[in-house]
C-alpha cells in the first residue's frame, strides 16, 4: 500500500494526496474500502472510499484540508478480512480548518 502525500504543503486547503493498493481486485480478492484520517484535524475522518471487484484497481484520489502539520493514516480493508495501513508526516505551513470565532 501507498500514501502519496507531499512531506510540505504551502496551504493546509487544498493538500493533493494518492493511495494506491496493490490487489487483483477480482471477486474473491479486492480491497473493500480506503479510509484517510488526520487526527489533529476537527474531524480526522476525512475521506472514505468505498471499492469492489469492479473498480478494476485499488487506487484514489482526492484533495485534502489539514488543520495543521500533522500525520496522515490511510487504511484499506481487505475482502479476505485483513487490514493494510500506510502513513505520512506532512508539514503544513499555511494551515486550514481554524475557526475564526
Amino acid at each position: 500500500m501507498t500514501l502519496e502525500i507531499p512531506a510540505l504543503a504551502e496551504n493546509g486547503n487544498s493538500v493533493d494526496t494518492r493511495v494506491v493498493v496493490e490487489s487483483p481486485m477480482t471477486e474473491a480478492d479486492h480491497v473493500r474500502w480506503i479510509h484517510l484520517i488526520a487526527d489533529k484535524n476537527p474531524f480526522p475522518d476525512m475521506a472514505r472510499f468505498h471499492l469492489g471487484p469492479r473498480a478494476g484497481r485499488a487506487e484514489v484520489s482526492t484533495t485534502l484540508r489539514l488543520a495543521q502539520s500533522q500525520r496522515v493514516t490511510a487504511v484499506a480493508a481487505l475482502s479476505g478480512g485483513g487490514f493494510l495501513m500506510a502513513e505520512a508526516d506532512i508539514v503544513v505551513t499555511l494551515s486550514a480548518c481554524i475557526d475564526g470565532g
